[in-house]
């Protein structure tokens, strides 16, 4: 502790009113204090590295390889994941695992490898192991992607062993993912690091962390793409070092990446092949992305500070009497009675259930709020309830840790509990009752406010991690993914018959498996919205296909312009969301003239009438694990020149979108894959690979469709109508159609089209139609003049 936390304290007082601030004080010194003495200093420390090989054991899938001061196991799974791991670390307890370590490849098996090591050959990939402890990931062609080079261990007497794994990768190779960065997609020189932040206010490109990370790198080069996940929870950094092609011998011809942990175990997954079959791969490990309901993939209006239901019912009024759709309303914490979660105001809400049915009666649901802060004050009945049940994070003396969220002093369920998850997912029946449909977590990274030092826990607190116990520092990354698993399984629960809805700001590797998450407080500006789009586009690389940002930025007044290009991007990402802070300028489209909602009223029509592609693609996301928004080299990722391109994105196989991102643009270059391309608009043909310039004037941003592709669209009935583009001549073509059964669980059945020119018409056939008739839903053809 030293002078300049004792100003911050001071200050503290006064920014955000002298009860609530002197509450701030007293609960970062009370954390700085269990901190001093739960948290045993870690002393001097001794450098370890594997040394020389002294044995090995096979075992099903691969084996063990002993070494000087350790050991390593590999193993190859049926699914062609690779697990390798240090210090005798096996694949399980895992937070990221969901269904518990997979079975092993019969077929892997441990042998000698030529160059005095060992490797396992599998169909997908080979590691290798060198004499010393190195570890390589080739392809089945024996191509090297990446090369471990051996770790290095820090040990205290009494302290868990912090560790370095240096990595070296073609220099060629491009990093992405690391979870929710606002600089990304693609991560540049510099380091990254792995700790749940909540920034404290907006953010923009150059802030980070955010409140998503998780060691996820998928490193994309000519010689292939594969995955690698850290599986470990502590607190770590990333340093990522580009190759420099060209530069001269030596280690500047490649590129590099050292992951740094301060505790834990040292495991890895790696899964290789194309983009598509490593993400297919990771989500059968960690489990399938959650299907959100047909009425998330909508519009959705939010607002802290709404204040009243009559304000509602203004906003509401408003989307109605201009025609514009709207399919969910959020509210934020100001409807709470005293900000105290699990509560309503009856004063500004007072009948919030039979508002709720009128509302979904027009089509509209009511999603809720839901923040882990329970008031500590007795006589508060969910205190009461966890304290009696034994629920709450406690310190290492035993005692409930405290901190200060929006009700004031508060307490924190241990998410890493079963039995406070149990406890927890029941809850969710109030707010059912209430009427809401859906849930946004908060403030779960879970967050404590702070005159100094960290916004969160004490690292010295205490977590059940499952009955395996450990402290805050390995148990503040998966808190939000706890939360997730804990609302999402009580949801199933009270209401098994509906797909629940739960969105989170905070998580980590697996939290699909629960729902998505959105941007947090993304800042109002031009940054901000490219922020937006690197948000979304790193996220579903690291396997959670369903975000999107506070459309028009969380703080401040967006002027028109920005206003308008973040609703043309928003309507096409998967969770299409206005919202904004207390305090901040409107966020309705009609708020900013007539240009801009007759605008931003074709926006919400394209997103409605694409909903079908939507559904589809949410069905998708769910059975392969493909995200709905994708990098343009998904397809292509040995084109170079689309590597470095984060400017524009691919929306499903079918669509191309090329946003506009800053301020006065009209036209703009967009890359394009190989292939064909028509301008939605215009019809115009563009051929591809290479780079063109479009039109954007401010009534739309350039979407461009795949030739020969076939997308299911709504027709004006309500129904679904297929949208086919014309393919190349002497080419095909197709796409897929999943119809949504509903919002439970009956599984959707697949379509599959194909298009072809045929005596100089585009034909489009269902496959398993053995009819020659047309297709049993209706066909456009567009494209032709092209």
């Amino acid at each position: 502790m030293n002078g300049r936390d004792l100003v911050r304290s001071v200050k503290a007082v006064g920014m955000v009113g002298t009860a609530q601030g002197l509450r701030t004080v007293r609960s970062s010194w009370r954390r700085w204090r269990a901190d001093a003495a739960g948290l045993a200093p870690r002393g001097p420390e001794r450098a370890r590295v594997p040394g020389t090989v002294t044995g090995v054991e096979p075992e099903p899938g691969g084996g063990v390889v002993r070494f000087a001061r350790s050991e390593l196991r590999v193993r190859v799974t049926a699914g062609g994941a690779v697990f390798w791991g240090w210090d005798g670390a096996g694949p399980e307890p895992s937070y990221a695992l969901s269904c518990g370590s997979p079975e092993p490849d019969p077929r892997a098996v441990l042998e000698p490898d030529k160059e005095g090591g060992w490797r396992v050959v599998s169909e997908r990939a080979t590691v290798a192991v060198s004499r010393h402890g190195a570890v390589e990931l080739r392809t089945p062609g024996g191509v090297m992607l990446r090369r471990d080079l051996p770790p290095r261990w820090w040990e205290a007497e009494g302290g868990a062993a912090r560790w370095v794994q240096r990595s070296e990768v073609a220099a060629d190779a491009r990093f992405f993912g690391l979870g929710g960065r606002a600089g990304g997609p693609r991560l540049r020189n510099g380091t990254y690091r792995l700790w749940n932040t909540d920034p404290g206010g907006s953010f923009g490109p150059g802030d980070d962390p955010l409140y998503i990370t998780m060691p996820v790198q998928m490193v994309v080069a000519d010689a292939g793409t594969h995955l690698v996940f850290h599986d470990n929870t502590w607190e770590g950094e990333v340093l990522v070092h580009e190759g420099e092609e060209g530069a001269g011998s030596g280690h500047d011809r490649t590129g590099s990446c050292e992951v740094r942990m301060d505790g834990g175990p040292l495991r890895c997954w790696a899964m290789v092949g194309t983009p598509a079959r490593v993400l297919h791969t990771w989500a059968s490990l960690t489990g399938p992305p959650a299907l959100p309901p047909s009425w998330a993939l909508g519009h959705h209006h939010a607002r802290w500070g709404f204040g009243s239901e009559q304000e509602v019912r203004r906003i509401v009024a408003g989307y109605q009497e201009r025609g514009l759709p709207l399919d969910a309303v959020h509210l934020d914490i100001d409807h709470y009675e005293a900000h105290q979660v699990f509560t309503v105001d009856k004063e500004r809400f007072p009948k919030l259930p039979q508002f709720a049915d009128e509302l979904r009666r027009d089509g509209i649901r009511l999603v809720s709020i839901v923040d882990p802060g329970v008031k500590a004050e007795p006589g508060v009945a969910l205190y009461d309830s966890g304290a009696a049940a034994d629920v709450f994070v406690r310190d290492a003396a035993g005692r409930a840790v405290r901190g200060v969220v929006w009700p004031g002093e508060s307490v924190y369920p241990d998410f890493t509990d079963p039995r406070a998850r149990e406890w927890w997912g029941p809850l969710y029946g109030e707010r059912l009752e209430q009427g809401f449909s859906g849930f946004w977590h908060d403030m779960n990274e879970p967050v404590s406010f702070a005159a100094f030092g960290e916004a969160t826990l004490p690292r010295s607190a205490r977590h059940a991690l499952e009955g395996v116990g450990g402290d805050h520092r390995e148990g503040h990354n998966v808190y939000g993914l706890a939360m997730a698993r804990a609302g999402y399984e009580g949801l199933r629960a009270l209401h098994p018959d509906e797909r629940p809805f739960v969105f989170s700001r905070s998580g980590w590797a697996g939290m699909q498996r629960y729902g998505g998450t959105w941007s947090g407080d993304v800042s109002t500006g031009w940054p901000g919205l490219r922020a937006s789009l690197s948000l979304v586009l790193g996220l579903g690389l690291c396997g959670v296909p369903y975000s999107g940002p506070d459309v028009g930025g969380f703080d401040g007044s967006p002027s028109p312009e920005l206003y308008l290009r973040w609703f043309q991007l928003g309507s096409y990402l998967p969770l299409f969301r206005t919202h904004a802070a207390m305090g901040a300028g409107r966020r309705e489209p009609w708020e900013f003239g007539d240009e801009v909602l007759e605008h931003a009223r074709v926006a919400l029509a394209e997103r409605r009438r694409l909903l079908p592609y939507f559904v589809t693609l949410a069905h998708l996301a769910r059975r392969t694990g493909t995200p709905y928004v994708r990098p343009l080299w998904w397809g292509s990722p040995e084109d170079r020149a689309l590597r470095d391109c984060e400017d524009a994105f691919l929306l499903g196989d079918s669509l191309l979108v090329a946003p506009v991102l800053e301020d006065g643009v009209r036209q703009r270059a967009v890359r394009l894959p190989r292939g064909r391309w028509y301008d939605t608009v215009t019809g115009k043909a563009y051929e591809g690979p290479g780079q063109v310039v479009v039109d954007a004037p401010l009534s739309r941003v350039p979407v461009l469709a795949r030739a020969g592709t076939v997308l299911p669209v709504r027709a004006s009935d309500g129904g679904v109508e297929l949208e086919a583009w014309a393919p190349a001549q002497g080419r095909t073509g197709g796409g897929l159609v999943i119809a949504d059964a509903g919002d439970g669980w009956a599984e959707a059945e697949i379509e599959r089209y194909t298009t072809r020119w045929d005596e100089g018409r585009v034909v489009v056939e269902r496959d398993g139609d053995e009819s020659e008739g047309a297709p049993g839903r209706p066909v456009g053809v567009r494209g032709l003049a092209g």
